[in-house]
């Protein structure tokens, strides 16, 4: 992530080498991303674990909140967000072997936080839904510097 370089996120930070590395791009309303599976995010023979896709969609709204709410107030970098809430619904099975498409629109935005859609698609089908809120933090909160 540009806006993150030392980030040891799990899900999204480059400096994370065991991590997932999501790589986010700009959207209408939103952001998108392609995930390529490896054999270790399996749940059983051929399908993603579930925490693998809910990390997806987490680290992804996250993001998606954060480039928002920085657009929204004219900020040079987006602020520090975490979430406060997501919730995920596995509508089928995810499979190894395909490129995951996962897109983001903004629901709902306000001066420190924001509500935001998911969706996990393989092959055009939709394998997964999310939701969450995100919050931007203040100095003091343990999260605040994790990007810098």
């Amino acid at each position: 992530m540009q806006y993150a370089p030392s980030s040891i996120c799990f899900g999204c930070g480059p400096a994370n080498e065991k991590g997932l590395q999501i790589k986010s791009v700009r959207i209408e309303n939103g952001l998108s991303m392609v995930f390529h599976p490896e054999h270790h995010h399996q749940a059983f023979p051929g399908m993603i674990n579930g925490g693998i896709i809910g990390t997806l969609l987490d680290c992804h709204g996250n993001w998606t909140a954060a480039i928002a709410l920085m657009d929204a107030q004219g900020l040079e970098e987006p602020p520090c967000t975490v979430t406060a809430s997501y919730t995920v619904k596995l509508r089928r099975p995810t499979p190894l072997d395909v490129p995951l498409k996962v897109t983001s629109q903004i629901k709902q935005l306000s001066e420190d936080r924001a509500e935001i859609e998911l969706l996990l698609e393989a092959n055009g089908k939709v394998c997964a839904t999310g939701s969450g809120l995100f919050v931007a933090v203040k100095d003091g909160h343990p999260a605040y510097h994790r990007w810098s």
